[in-house]
Protein backbone atom coordinates (compact mmCIF):
# COMPACT_ATOMS: atom_id res chain seq x y z
CA UNK A 1 0.00 0.00 0.00
CA UNK A 2 1.43 3.34 -0.97
CA UNK A 3 2.26 5.95 1.94
CA UNK A 4 -0.26 7.89 2.95
CA UNK A 5 0.63 11.80 3.65
CA UNK A 6 -1.84 13.29 5.49
CA UNK A 7 0.11 16.88 5.79
CA UNK A 8 -0.26 16.60 1.72
CA UNK A 9 -3.90 15.73 1.78
CA UNK A 10 -4.93 18.54 3.87
CA UNK A 11 -3.58 21.19 1.67
CA UNK A 12 -6.68 20.60 -0.33
CA UNK A 13 -9.15 21.58 2.48
CA UNK A 14 -10.38 24.83 1.04
CA UNK A 15 -11.04 23.84 -1.89
CA UNK A 16 -14.19 24.73 -4.34
CA UNK A 17 -15.75 23.56 -7.20
CA UNK A 18 -18.82 25.28 -8.32
CA UNK A 19 -20.99 23.00 -11.12
CA UNK A 20 -24.69 23.89 -12.61
CA UNK A 21 -27.66 22.68 -14.28
CA UNK A 22 -31.67 22.89 -14.87
CA UNK A 23 -34.51 20.61 -13.74
CA UNK A 24 -36.32 19.27 -15.95
CA UNK A 25 -40.03 17.76 -16.04
CA UNK A 26 -38.11 15.06 -17.51
CA UNK A 27 -35.26 14.40 -15.14
CA UNK A 28 -38.07 13.93 -12.62
CA UNK A 29 -40.10 11.94 -14.69
CA UNK A 30 -37.20 9.30 -14.99
CA UNK A 31 -36.14 9.59 -11.03
CA UNK A 32 -39.68 8.57 -10.01
CA UNK A 33 -39.96 5.66 -12.25
CA UNK A 34 -36.27 4.40 -11.53
CA UNK A 35 -37.38 5.08 -7.54
CA UNK A 36 -41.02 4.13 -7.88
CA UNK A 37 -42.30 6.97 -6.33
CA UNK A 38 -45.62 8.07 -7.28
CA UNK A 39 -47.41 11.21 -6.95
CA UNK A 40 -46.09 15.04 -8.26
CA UNK A 41 -43.74 17.56 -7.55
CA UNK A 42 -40.07 17.50 -7.30
CA UNK A 43 -38.81 14.29 -4.70
CA UNK A 44 -36.13 14.75 -2.22
CA UNK A 45 -32.63 13.87 -2.90
CA UNK A 46 -33.40 14.07 -6.81
CA UNK A 47 -30.58 17.64 -5.79
CA UNK A 48 -27.78 13.81 -6.25
CA UNK A 49 -28.86 13.80 -10.12
CA UNK A 50 -28.53 17.99 -10.61
CA UNK A 51 -25.23 20.36 -10.98
CA UNK A 52 -22.77 16.84 -11.11
CA UNK A 53 -19.43 17.42 -12.52
CA UNK A 54 -18.85 16.14 -16.12
CA UNK A 55 -15.84 14.98 -16.70
CA UNK A 56 -14.21 13.47 -19.60
CA UNK A 57 -13.33 10.13 -21.02
CA UNK A 58 -9.56 10.83 -20.62
CA UNK A 59 -9.83 11.86 -17.30
CA UNK A 60 -11.32 9.14 -15.86
CA UNK A 61 -9.89 6.03 -13.57
CA UNK A 62 -10.03 1.96 -14.17
CA UNK A 63 -12.34 2.40 -11.87
CA UNK A 64 -14.91 4.28 -13.84
CA UNK A 65 -14.23 7.80 -11.04
CA UNK A 66 -12.52 10.90 -11.90
CA UNK A 67 -8.75 10.59 -11.77
CA UNK A 68 -7.75 11.72 -8.41
CA UNK A 69 -5.39 14.78 -7.43
CA UNK A 70 -8.20 17.40 -9.21
CA UNK A 71 -11.04 18.97 -6.45
CA UNK A 72 -10.14 15.87 -4.34
CA UNK A 73 -7.03 14.70 -2.73
CA UNK A 74 -4.52 12.21 -4.45
CA UNK A 75 -5.40 8.83 -2.24
CA UNK A 76 -3.61 6.41 -3.14
CA UNK A 77 -6.15 3.47 -1.57
CA UNK A 78 -7.55 1.76 -4.31
CA UNK A 79 -11.39 1.56 -3.24
CA UNK A 80 -13.36 4.72 -3.15
CA UNK A 81 -17.29 4.80 -1.65
CA UNK A 82 -19.73 6.85 -0.51
CA UNK A 83 -19.78 6.81 3.65
CA UNK A 84 -22.31 8.38 4.20
CA UNK A 85 -24.09 12.26 4.97
CA UNK A 86 -26.47 14.80 6.19
CA UNK A 87 -28.84 16.93 4.63
CA UNK A 88 -31.03 19.45 5.64
CA UNK A 89 -33.53 20.64 3.15
CA UNK A 90 -34.49 24.30 3.51
CA UNK A 91 -36.91 24.71 0.26
CA UNK A 92 -38.63 22.07 -2.70
CA UNK A 93 -36.68 22.48 -5.71
CA UNK A 94 -39.28 22.80 -8.66
CA UNK A 95 -39.57 22.18 -12.17
CA UNK A 96 -37.82 24.70 -14.33
CA UNK A 97 -35.29 25.89 -11.36
CA UNK A 98 -31.60 26.94 -12.29
CA UNK A 99 -29.82 25.07 -10.04
CA UNK A 100 -25.97 26.02 -8.96
CA UNK A 101 -23.97 23.65 -6.55
CA UNK A 102 -20.71 24.91 -4.50
CA UNK A 103 -18.87 22.52 -2.97
CA UNK A 104 -16.53 22.71 -0.64
CA UNK A 105 -13.47 20.27 0.99
CA UNK A 106 -14.04 21.05 4.80
CA UNK A 107 -11.36 17.94 6.18
CA UNK A 108 -9.52 14.90 5.20
CA UNK A 109 -8.53 12.40 8.45
CA UNK A 110 -7.08 8.86 8.28
CA UNK A 111 -8.82 6.62 10.51
CA UNK A 112 -8.00 2.40 11.63
CA UNK A 113 -11.15 0.59 10.77
CA UNK A 114 -12.45 -3.00 10.79
CA UNK A 115 -10.45 -3.51 7.37
CA UNK A 116 -7.61 -1.73 7.87
CA UNK A 117 -6.32 2.05 6.90
CA UNK A 118 -9.41 3.86 5.96
CA UNK A 119 -9.20 7.83 4.64
CA UNK A 120 -12.00 9.98 4.88
CA UNK A 121 -12.70 13.61 2.94
CA UNK A 122 -15.50 15.30 3.80
CA UNK A 123 -17.58 17.62 1.26
CA UNK A 124 -20.07 20.37 1.97
CA UNK A 125 -22.60 20.88 -0.67
CA UNK A 126 -25.06 23.96 -0.82
CA UNK A 127 -27.30 24.04 -3.81
CA UNK A 128 -29.21 26.98 -4.49
CA UNK A 129 -32.42 27.03 -6.68
CA UNK A 130 -33.32 30.47 -8.82
CA UNK A 131 -30.50 32.09 -6.20
CA UNK A 132 -32.71 30.54 -2.88
CA UNK A 133 -31.09 28.26 -0.82
CA UNK A 134 -32.54 24.53 -0.98
CA UNK A 135 -30.60 22.18 0.33
CA UNK A 136 -27.33 21.54 2.29
CA UNK A 137 -25.11 18.82 2.72
CA UNK A 138 -22.15 16.68 4.33
CA UNK A 139 -21.01 14.39 1.98
CA UNK A 140 -18.37 12.03 3.42
CA UNK A 141 -16.49 9.82 0.94
CA UNK A 142 -14.12 6.96 2.61
CA UNK A 143 -11.07 5.53 0.68
CA UNK A 144 -10.03 2.38 1.74
CA UNK A 145 -7.60 -0.89 0.89
CA UNK A 146 -8.98 -4.57 -0.53
CA UNK A 147 -11.17 -6.06 2.23
CA UNK A 148 -8.93 -7.86 5.14
CA UNK A 149 -10.64 -10.11 7.32
CA UNK A 150 -12.86 -8.07 9.07
CA UNK A 151 -15.08 -9.34 12.07
CA UNK A 152 -18.79 -11.16 12.26
CA UNK A 153 -21.45 -8.40 12.40
CA UNK A 154 -24.57 -8.73 14.08
CA UNK A 155 -27.86 -10.00 11.92
CA UNK A 156 -29.77 -6.53 11.81
CA UNK A 157 -32.46 -5.96 13.87
CA UNK A 158 -36.62 -6.32 12.81
CA UNK A 159 -38.15 -2.81 12.23
CA UNK A 160 -41.43 -1.89 13.04
CA UNK A 161 -42.66 -0.97 9.78
CA UNK A 162 -40.86 -2.66 6.77
CA UNK A 163 -40.42 -2.83 2.82
CA UNK A 164 -38.89 -5.18 0.62
CA UNK A 165 -36.93 -4.04 -2.22
CA UNK A 166 -35.48 -6.20 -4.90
CA UNK A 167 -32.35 -4.48 -6.79
CA UNK A 168 -31.98 -5.32 -10.01
CA UNK A 169 -28.87 -4.59 -12.21
CA UNK A 170 -31.30 -2.42 -14.46
CA UNK A 171 -31.95 -0.71 -11.13
CA UNK A 172 -28.73 0.22 -10.70
CA UNK A 173 -27.67 1.24 -13.96
CA UNK A 174 -30.74 3.33 -14.21
CA UNK A 175 -29.39 5.07 -10.82
CA UNK A 176 -26.25 5.07 -12.10
CA UNK A 177 -27.26 6.65 -15.44
CA UNK A 178 -29.41 9.51 -13.38
CA UNK A 179 -26.50 10.24 -11.20
CA UNK A 180 -23.71 10.57 -13.96
CA UNK A 181 -22.48 7.91 -11.56
CA UNK A 182 -19.31 6.53 -13.98
CA UNK A 183 -18.09 3.92 -10.78
CA UNK A 184 -17.85 0.27 -12.34
CA UNK A 185 -18.34 -1.94 -9.22
CA UNK A 186 -22.48 -0.65 -9.84
CA UNK A 187 -22.85 -1.67 -13.48
CA UNK A 188 -19.57 -3.73 -14.91
CA UNK A 189 -20.25 -7.30 -13.67
CA UNK A 190 -16.55 -9.08 -14.68
CA UNK A 191 -14.95 -5.92 -13.30
CA UNK A 192 -16.89 -6.05 -9.56
CA UNK A 193 -16.18 -9.64 -9.54
CA UNK A 194 -12.60 -10.15 -10.75
CA UNK A 195 -10.78 -6.60 -9.68
CA UNK A 196 -12.80 -5.65 -6.67
CA UNK A 197 -13.47 -9.59 -5.51
CA UNK A 198 -17.26 -8.50 -4.81
CA UNK A 199 -20.12 -10.98 -5.73
CA UNK A 200 -22.09 -9.11 -7.64
CA UNK A 201 -22.98 -5.59 -8.24
CA UNK A 202 -22.98 -2.96 -5.35
CA UNK A 203 -26.18 -1.20 -4.85
CA UNK A 204 -25.94 2.65 -4.37
CA UNK A 205 -25.37 4.03 -1.25
CA UNK A 206 -26.78 7.29 -2.33
CA UNK A 207 -29.92 5.38 -3.81
CA UNK A 208 -30.26 3.42 -0.32
CA UNK A 209 -30.61 6.74 1.05
CA UNK A 210 -33.34 7.80 -1.44
CA UNK A 211 -35.13 4.79 -0.66
CA UNK A 212 -34.97 5.13 3.03
CA UNK A 213 -35.77 8.85 2.76
CA UNK A 214 -39.29 8.24 0.84
CA UNK A 215 -39.49 5.39 2.80
CA UNK A 216 -39.85 7.61 6.03
CA UNK A 217 -41.90 10.45 4.03
CA UNK A 218 -44.36 7.22 3.67
CA UNK A 219 -44.64 6.64 6.98
CA UNK A 220 -45.08 10.19 8.12
CA UNK A 221 -46.79 11.66 5.29
CA UNK A 222 -44.36 14.26 4.46
CA UNK A 223 -41.02 14.01 3.65
CA UNK A 224 -38.23 15.40 6.42
CA UNK A 225 -36.44 18.03 7.15
CA UNK A 226 -33.15 16.38 8.28
CA UNK A 227 -31.99 13.10 7.05
CA UNK A 228 -28.54 11.58 8.02
CA UNK A 229 -26.93 8.02 7.02
CA UNK A 230 -23.94 5.91 6.82
CA UNK A 231 -22.75 2.81 5.34
CA UNK A 232 -21.93 -0.10 7.43
CA UNK A 233 -21.59 -2.81 4.77
CA UNK A 234 -22.31 -3.58 1.34
CA UNK A 235 -25.43 -4.53 -0.85
CA UNK A 236 -25.51 -6.15 -3.69
CA UNK A 237 -27.74 -6.48 -7.05
CA UNK A 238 -29.74 -9.93 -7.55
CA UNK A 239 -30.10 -10.29 -3.15
CA UNK A 240 -33.29 -8.65 -1.85
CA UNK A 241 -33.10 -6.51 0.94
CA UNK A 242 -35.59 -4.48 3.07
CA UNK A 243 -36.03 -1.19 4.16
CA UNK A 244 -36.57 -1.20 8.38
CA UNK A 245 -38.33 2.15 10.25
CA UNK A 246 -38.70 2.67 13.66
CA UNK A 247 -39.47 5.35 15.82
CA UNK A 248 -37.39 6.91 18.54
CA UNK A 249 -38.62 9.67 20.05
CA UNK A 250 -39.46 12.27 17.74
CA UNK A 251 -37.10 10.61 14.84
CA UNK A 252 -37.41 7.90 12.55
CA UNK A 253 -34.29 5.31 12.64
CA UNK A 254 -34.00 3.37 9.60
CA UNK A 255 -31.95 1.11 8.00
CA UNK A 256 -31.28 -1.56 4.85
CA UNK A 257 -30.58 -5.31 5.46
CA UNK A 258 -30.31 -8.21 3.48
CA UNK A 259 -32.20 -11.28 4.88
CA UNK A 260 -30.04 -12.87 7.98
CA UNK A 261 -27.50 -10.05 6.99
CA UNK A 262 -26.21 -6.96 8.95
CA UNK A 263 -27.66 -3.63 8.76
CA UNK A 264 -26.35 -2.18 5.64
CA UNK A 265 -26.99 1.61 5.86
CA UNK A 266 -28.19 3.48 9.13
CA UNK A 267 -29.96 6.57 8.80
CA UNK A 268 -31.89 9.12 10.54
CA UNK A 269 -34.89 11.15 10.11
CA UNK A 270 -36.49 13.91 11.57
CA UNK A 271 -39.12 16.77 10.56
Amino acid sequence: MAELDLDHFKTWIGREEQTSDVLTAGLVEKFRATVGLAGEGVPRLIHLCLAVPAVPLDQVGADGHPRRGGFLPPVPLPRRMWAGGAVTFHDDLKVGDAIQRTSRIVDVNIKHGRTGTLCFVDVDHIVTANGRRAVEERHNIVYRGVDGTAKAQEPAPQGEKTKRIDPTPLLLFRYSALTFNGHRIHYDYPYVTQEEGYPDLVVHGPLQATLLLHFAAEIAGTPPKRFSFRGQSPLFANTPFTLHAKREGEALMLWTARDGGPIAMMAQAQW
